[in-house]
């Protein structure tokens, strides 16, 4: 049975998605800014988080909210230990081009560790679920990560954050490295839904830097209550509320291949360009 939190978290992701799958026929039509280099956010996205963040204060006021276009608010009563950490629109360059892989990734977090975690992608009606202590489930069945031993016939997936660029070459270093052992790497555009995969064993494992609290947090807590492991490139276990302000860097996996990926992003020298 779900905490009455994951429903209220449920029923908030469904209505941000909700919203994403309203405007996608028309997306001539959105207004884009370029917050950065290569950095998207559209009016959708801002229309998306509103229709979270209506379903999450309705329940719990008092909470805290802090999202990539909302910012950080806190909750009705002030300073609170409880914190929602929304991405109403994870993948946003996917979904401006049409190019369908994206989702609304929705954490509750306790200090800087999160409870509770749901990561929505209406496209396929694929509902991820995550609570501290009681695993992972995908449409209400529990996962796991897979169980490779190592990198030898893994799958991984990246990513290329637009901030990250002046350490391009050092990741194509780290990236062939990985090559000559794993079988294949992805790129999908999704740190959330990455996370996700990995959870339920449909990637191996996931590494990415320029990574924000908002991108991994509910995320995190789904391959860690899947049997996996998350850490930083160095291999420090970290926080995901502080990570945006401390190592923005992941690594994920189960146990065996995060520690293979993380020795390789070390061996390679792509963890020293930090």
């Amino acid at each position: 049975m779900q905490q009455p939190a994951v429903n209220i978290m449920v029923k908030a992701a469904r209505a941000g998605g909700n919203v994403l799958l309203r405007h996608m026929h028309k997306l001539d039509a959105i207004n884009v800014v370029e917050k950065d280099r290569m950095d998207y956010a559209s009016e959708v996205d801002r229309l998306a988080e509103a229709a979270v963040v209506k379903e999450l204060r309705r329940a719990y006021p008092e909470y805290a909210v802090l999202g990539e276009e909302y910012g950080e608010q806190k909750g009705s009563r002030g300073a609170s230990r409880y914190t929602w950490v929304i991405d109403p629109l994870d993948g946003t360059s996917n979904y401006l081009r049409g190019f369908p892989h994206w989702c609304v990734s929705i954490a509750l977090c306790e200090g800087p560790e999160p409870l509770h975690g749901v990561i929505f992608d209406p496209l396929r009606n694929e509902l991820f679920t995550a609570t501290r202590g009681a695993g992972t489930q995908l449409n209400e069945k529990r996962v796991r990560v897979a169980e490779r031993k190592d990198l030898n016939g893994a799958t991984i997936a990246t990513g290329f954050h637009p901030r990250e660029r002046q350490r391009t070459a050092a990741q194509f270093d780290c990236l062939r490295q990985v090559l000559s052992v794993a079988e294949d790497v992805r790129r999908t555009g999704s740190a959330a839904l990455d996370l996700a995969y990995v959870a339920a064993g449909r990637l191996d494992g996931y590494f990415e830097a320029g990574v924000q609290a908002w991108d991994i947090a509910a995320g995190m807590l789904m391959v860690r209550e899947a049997g996996g492991k998350v850490t930083d490139y160095k291999g420090a276990v970290m926080g995901p509320v502080h990570v945006a302000m401390q190592s923005r860097q992941i690594v994920a996996g189960n146990l065996r291949v995060s520690e293979a990926l993380q020795k390789n992003i070390v061996a390679s020298g792509y963890a020293a360009a930090y």
